[in-house]
């Protein structure tokens, strides 16, 4: 394991993380340009069968502990300083989520190194490892070259799609002890969001609201957009904040990412902290009096427009063109 990339398996209540998988495809194309082993560390109590997801990776080391069994940064950091610490890696990718936001800080703490946050690349160049960090909300991008060993590098979700890092093979697992001593933080219980029903990662279609929607009231025009395309409502972070969609609608870096077939824009401006959140999506179109507004910049298809009174034609153009369809 000396020399070699790893990546931090993500797990939360026994799944793996989509990002895991984001990771471990950015991890096998870095492993592959210095050609050296990729293993992934995955911690945990009694989930050594999450490590058979793992094909990516070459090999996993699997922590098992019952200290593990939750998601409480300063003992997954304790386990982890300790496998690194023994098996000395080039580098280690950590996925940077909710879920393991602080391990990475607290991992470069222990081992007294560097840890690299919001990378949303990392190439190899002259036998360095080179990380291109966003920064500002993505409004600037800078490369870090990696200092240290082992180079601790915070990946930022979406960095390879996470298709590419499911591989239907089994990987050679080991399992490791660690020695831990019980953390004061406790977890009491979950909380969990309110989803409305709607379950927007799952959507194909989705029509999604900003500012230029101007009033509550207006919502209902997206709504019915959406039910003309059999889609879901979403949001941007200042409708969410005016409360005039749930929580669990948000789109983009402090809410949701989703990547549905289809991504309608309405008076969204695009500022980078959304864009996180819907740039894959497979066509997007918008929809926004402002010509200059950046979500152009990234939209297939674009109408420069005051979304409020675009709607109802649009909507009902839509409509009619499913009932000649159905009569057909």
């Amino acid at each position: 394991m000396k020399g070699s990339i790893c990546v931090l398996a993500e797990q939360w209540r026994g799944r793996i993380s989509e990002t895991t998988y984001e990771a471990l495809a950015l991890g096998r194309e870095v492993a592959d340009e210095l050609g050296v082993p990729l293993t992934a560390i995955l911690t945990g109590w009694n989930v050594r069968d999450l490590a058979l997801t793992l094909g990516a990776a070459d090999s996993v080391v699997y922590v098992d502990h019952p200290l593990l069994a939750e998601a409480i940064p300063q003992l997954w950091a304790a386990a982890v300083t300790q496998v690194l610490a023994e098996r000395r890696p080039r580098a280690l990718l950590v996925p940077l989520t909710n879920v393991s936001l602080g391990v990475s800080t607290l991992l470069a703490m222990d081992l007294g190194v560097a840890a690299v946050n919001f990378c949303k690349d990392v190439k190899v160049a002259d036998g360095q490892l080179r990380a291109l960090c966003v920064m500002y909300g993505g409004k600037i991008e800078a490369t870090v070259e990696a200092p240290g060993e082992p180079a601790i590098l915070c990946l930022w979700p979406g960095a390879r799609p996470a298709d590419k890092g499911r591989v239907d093979r089994s990987p050679a697992i080991e399992q490791v002890t660690v020695t831990l001593q019980d953390s004061p933080v406790r977890l009491k219980r979950y909380i969990e969001p309110e989803t409305g029903g709607v379950d927007l990662t799952r959507q194909d279609v989705l029509v999604a609201v900003g500012r230029g929607i101007q009033s509550r009231d207006n919502i209902a025009l997206a709504e019915d957009l959406a039910k003309a395309l059999g889609g879901a409502v979403a949001g941007s972070r200042p409708v969410i904040d005016q409360g005039w969609l749930p929580l669990a609608r948000q789109v983009g870096k402090s809410g949701i990412t989703v990547k549905p077939k289809l991504y309608i824009a309405l008076g969204i401006s695009g500022a980078p902290e959304h864009i996180e959140g819907m740039k894959d999506s497979g066509v997007i179109v918008a929809i926004n009096s402002d010509a200059r507004a950046p979500i152009f910049n990234i939209a297939h298809y674009g109408i420069v427009a005051d979304v409020v009174e675009t709607l109802p034609s649009l909507t009902a153009a839509i409509e009619a063109k499913r009932t000649a369809s159905h009569h057909a």
